[in-house]
């Protein structure tokens, strides 16, 4: 045996080079963890039933894990600011994610339109006559009950839900009954469990809540568009987060969101 093969085979077994190999199989399985760990989404509420089924059919085709997690678009942003650990944004309309984006807490190049909506008035119960916005009285209707809605000045759906309302001059009147809620998630409820006869919603809300009848939907000039913005969170894994939304822009994913009754803004 040569002096270098012996020098080269006394090395393999000295405890320097065994402690760089730990060190480097330590290294491959935080990699293969990160690998595996999957991402994590920030989606507004009104997003659930439809994010749920595509987030499930991506797991699925990719073996991707994605934890989802559904508030109303201002509390999202809101732990995006102060840290919380987040891959994708999707929020209910563009002024949160403006901000995110004003910020340096979202990656732009990966910003899109990601879905529409549209904006109705839902009442307790299925088989609700429907009626004219232009002249009911909503405020009569109501009595000394509430009418549901997201918060108005903060949630999109409740932003949206004022400024329709006021267009329609029957916010003065409506004000002082209004319940406001969390999301517009927690307003469906109140309206599907009957605690108030009737809310605002999106429509992809009133068609995903049997425990609800459409009355009316509100006038598309009523109200500012109502746009999906979705974007990678620029401390998250950004190759992985944009994979994620290439996939929810794809025909198979945009079947699942049109079928759920949203819009869906050419790629």
């Amino acid at each position: 045996m040569s002096a270098n093969l012996a020098s080269f085979l006394n090395s393999l077994a000295s405890p320097a080079f065994r402690r760089s190999l730990v060190a480097a199989g330590v290294l491959f399985l935080s990699l293969a963890g990160q690998l595996q760990a999957g991402i994590t989404v920030f989606a507004a509420a009104s997003t659930k039933t439809a994010l749920d089924e595509a987030s499930a059919a991506y797991e699925a085709g990719t073996g991707r894990d994605v934890t989802l997690s559904y508030a109303g678009s201002p509390a999202l942003a809101r732990q995006i600011q102060l840290g919380a650990p987040a891959d994708v944004f999707i929020s209910a309309n563009p002024g949160w994610m403006d901000v995110l984006q004003q910020e340096g807490l979202i990656d732009e190049a990966s910003r899109l339109d990601l879905l529409a909506n549209s904006l109705v008035l839902i009442a307790h119960g299925p088989g609700a006559l429907p009626l004219d916005l232009e002249t009911a009285d909503l405020a009569g209707r109501l009595g000394e009950s509430r009418l549901a809605m997201a918060l108005v000045d903060t949630v999109p759906a409740g932003i949206y839900g004022k400024a329709a309302l006021m267009a329609l001059g029957q916010w003065s009147e409506l004000a002082p009954k209004v319940a406001q809620t969390a999301n517009v998630r927690a307003a469906l409820a109140l309206v599907a469990s009957g605690e108030a006869p009737m809310g605002v919603v999106y429509a992809t809300d009133a068609r995903a809540e049997a425990g609800v009848s459409v009355l009316a939907v509100f006038p598309e000039d009523s109200h500012p568009p109502i746009l999906y913005p979705a974007a990678a969170v620029a401390d998250g894994n950004i190759a992985e987060a944009k994979a994620f939304l290439d996939y929810l822009q794809s025909p198979a994913a945009r079947e699942v969101f049109i079928q759920q009754g949203f819009g869906v803004p050419d790629p």
